[in-house]
């Protein structure tokens, strides 16, 4: 058997394009619709996205920094369908930030009390922590769906899979909803649902297809019985 080969390395000039690209697309996506850098809760959420990513990457980089490799890029094989997909479920997430600062920054076509921003926060925070811990069991945690079959992919049923099998979309799920009310926006749930419908499909289709041609992956799931949400589905 071939020993297993890992994503390359992410050239330097990406790694810098990352490094400023990020950072001022979130600036733009945030303070754009708004008009002004003035806005305080802009900061706020700003600031909380930024610390916890950055914990979050920091645990990550220490139990499993292969994964940056794995999600620095769409790795070939990629599935057809899981492509025409994530054209419409990360153009729906995006749109998510900027609606909801146009709406509570701008606009004010909806309110939210503060107990539901909090709320979002909550949701946000705590995907981001799931989307982490997942991340760092699970060294196939790619941004695109196909059979890693040159990195020898086997079933991960280690930490958060031991629960879900899909811990990673339940922690999206969370993430999409908590941007929308932790910048309180009511409209900025419409994107919110449409990326979560989306990814419903995706976790169903993907699920699919790991029960076809990964290798262990059907006596998983008799174990684990959720795909998503513990008990119900």
């Amino acid at each position: 058997m071939d020993a297993p080969q890992d994503p390359a390395a992410m050239s330097p000039a990406m790694a810098i394009a990352y490094a400023i690209g990020l950072p001022v697309a979130l600036l733009a996506l945030v303070f754009a619709p708004v008009g002004s850098l003035g806005w305080r809760p802009g900061w706020i959420f700003i600031a909380v996205l930024v610390v916890t990513l950055a914990l979050s990457t920091l645990v990550v980089a220490r139990l499993n920094p292969v994964i940056f490799r794995a999600r620095s890029r769409f790795q070939p094989g990629t599935k057809g369908w899981d492509k025409a997909l994530l054209w419409i479920m990360l153009p729906a997430m995006i749109a998510i930030i900027p609606l909801a600062t146009l709406d509570a920054g701008r606009m004010h076509w909806s309110a939210m009390p503060l107990s539901v921003v909090v709320l979002g926060y909550i949701l946000l925070i705590a995907g981001i922590a799931g989307t982490g811990w997942a991340q760092a069991v699970n060294p196939f945690f790619e941004p695109g769906v196909r059979i890693q079959s040159e990195r020898h992919q086997r079933v991960i049923d280690s930490g958060p899979y031991r629960v879900v099998r899909h811990p990673g979309y339940i922690s999206a799920l969370l993430m999409f909803w908590g941007l929308a009310l932790a910048l309180g926006s009511c409209w900025a749930t419409i994107p919110a649902a449409i990326a979560s419908a989306v990814l419903v499909l995706r976790t169903a289709w993907e699920d699919r297809l790991l029960h076809a041609e990964l290798p262990g992956y059907a006596d998983y799931a008799r174990r684990v019985r959720s795909r998503l949400l513990p008990g119900i589905w």
